[in-house]
């Protein structure tokens, strides 16, 4: 009785925490005796058109193909974050996912407290002891991570081929590892096809909101096309709508991330750095649903088709085909071994 009381009143403060800070949440599907999957969306919440959107498409397409029951949940400020899961947890969903390393902490501890439950946390930070081993998560979480700086490294190569300027540029949402693991690939990848080119790197900011501030990153864009960059990659979620603004101010052109973000400006967006955001949500939902779910990491990188670049009839006339030859050269030497992509600038 004494657990069930904690319980309800678990639930009736997590409750009122999400709706006076302003957290949303919002249930797909109601079907009885379905699975029941509950989702966290990072800052920036749906409509970012990049890594949230992503994760929102891959449960959208597990709800149509598999027929799970689906709850979202887009948190007003960063204190709602645990509280989202924790509402989830105690509603006994099947699996909880936070979609964003700011999860990491909260998720880590929350798997503790309900080992019954299955999570799942894209981007999921891997926590180091005293001796910088790097320690494992928890037994019931899936720590969905990416080689963004495979994929990095792909469109600093190709900024560098196409920017016919020796300058290229870097704006960076939350100035932070995962962040810079973008700008040591695409560093990377510029300096191996021209290695007298310099990479122009700024950030946001050092908080969540940097990653949904579209002024800054259409100030930062801006000072760096007129310092004579003609290419910039953006890893800044929402913020890089700036940058796109900037792109179509100045004529010159931009990389997207994580999704393909070419409607955003055509004719001014490269290509963009995708990253299988919608395809790792997917994937973890059918483990639960077809029993095989383990925690432990899971990588996601070129040959995984975890990460690449967009190429297609929108952006094709933009890169020549020796480019594109070239960039899959790369690619090939890449997930063969030949290049190895740093991870840290």
């Amino acid at each position: 009785m004494r657990k069930l009381l904690l319980v309800a009143v678990t639930l009736l403060v997590v409750h009122a925490a999400l709706l006076f800070a302003g957290g949303r949440g919002v249930t797909q599907t109601s079907k009885p005796g379905a699975l029941n999957v509950g989702i966290v969306l990072d800052v920036g919440g749906r409509g970012d058109k990049s890594f949230n959107d992503g994760a929102y498409a891959g449960a959208d397409s597990a709800a149509r193909i598999l027929g799970p029951n689906i709850r979202f949940i887009e948190p007003g400020e960063g204190s709602d974050r645990e509280a989202g899961l924790r509402l989830l947890a105690a509603e006994k969903m099947d699996l909880v996912i936070g979609v964003g390393f700011i999860f990491s902490d909260d998720i880590t501890k929350l798997a503790k407290e309900y080992p019954n439950t299955s999570f799942a946390c894209v981007d999921y930070a891997l926590a180091v002891d005293d001796k910088g081993n790097i320690l494992q998560p928890p037994p019931n979480v899936a720590a969905l991570k990416f080689r963004e700086e495979e994929g990095s490294f792909l469109v600093g190569a190709l900024a560098a081929m196409v920017g016919k300027s020796k300058k290229v540029g870097f704006v960076g949402g939350m100035d932070i590892p995962l962040i810079h693991k973008f700008e040591a690939g695409y560093r990377a990848g510029v300096k191996h096809v021209c290695p007298d080119c310099e990479v122009i790197a700024q950030y946001a900011g050092v908080t969540p909101d940097a990653f949904k501030n579209p002024g800054k990153g259409k100030e930062l864009a801006l000072s760096q096309y007129q310092s004579g960059v003609n290419v910039i990659f953006h890893a800044s979620g929402s913020t890089g709508q700036g940058v796109f603004e900037a792109a179509r101010v100045m004529n010159k052109l931009a990389i997207g991330v994580d999704a393909d973000q070419y409607d955003e400006a055509p004719g001014h967006v490269l290509t963009s750095m995708v990253k299988g955001v919608s395809a790792s949500v997917f994937d973890a939902i059918k483990r639960v649903q077809n029993h095989t779910f383990k925690g432990g990491i899971y990588s996601f990188g070129l040959a995984e088709d975890g990460v690449g670049y967009i190429y297609d009839e929108h952006n094709k006339a933009l890169i020549p085909d020796s480019v594109h030859t070239r960039l899959e050269q790369l690619k090939q030497e890449i997930i063969a071994g030949k290049i190895k992509v740093p991870s840290t600038r």
